[in-house]
């Protein structure tokens, strides 16, 4: 089953825009394209949301139209949005997608070691026994 987004209702089997919500998505819009952030845009049309949820909420490409959920923007709009996210996550210094990525450590796992010979009837110093004898291929 999947969720009905903020701005719709299902009537007879159809996703209809439910006019009230789908003002304030386009309201949210208009007020982060304005300068707010994306609580403020929220919060000004009397929806408390966290920063991620509003985000979401106006990235969801529902909300351009398909061919079961009508538009409730403009591919205009959405553009402008995305355009206004990126601008303001590189003046924030928060373009993380555009750092070079960093090469990870490479990690060694395997070893060997031949057949440990029974030097301790102590089950506990064999097998301190047994790990002494093992060498590092990382040291060296």
């Amino acid at each position: 089953m999947q969720h009905t987004p903020y701005g719709y209702e299902i009537v007879s089997g159809k996703a209809v825009v439910n006019e009230e919500q789908a003002a304030q998505i386009r309201k949210i819009c208009e007020n982060y394209l304005s300068g707010m952030s994306f609580i403020a845009a929220a919060a000004n049309v009397g929806l408390t949301m966290s920063h991620c949820q509003v985000k979401r909420m106006i990235q969801n490409e529902r909300y351009l139209g398909d061919s079961f959920y009508p538009a409730i923007l403009t591919e205009e709009t959405a553009r402008q949005i995305e355009q206004e996210r990126i601008r303001r996550e590189k003046a924030l210094g928060r373009d993380r997608r555009r750092k070079k990525k960093v090469e990870q450590a490479k990690v060694y796992t395997d070893f060997s070691i031949p057949r440990v010979p029974k030097k301790y009837e102590d089950p506990i110093r064999q097998a301190e026994y047994a790990y002494s004898l093992i060498k590092s291929e990382v040291s060296g």
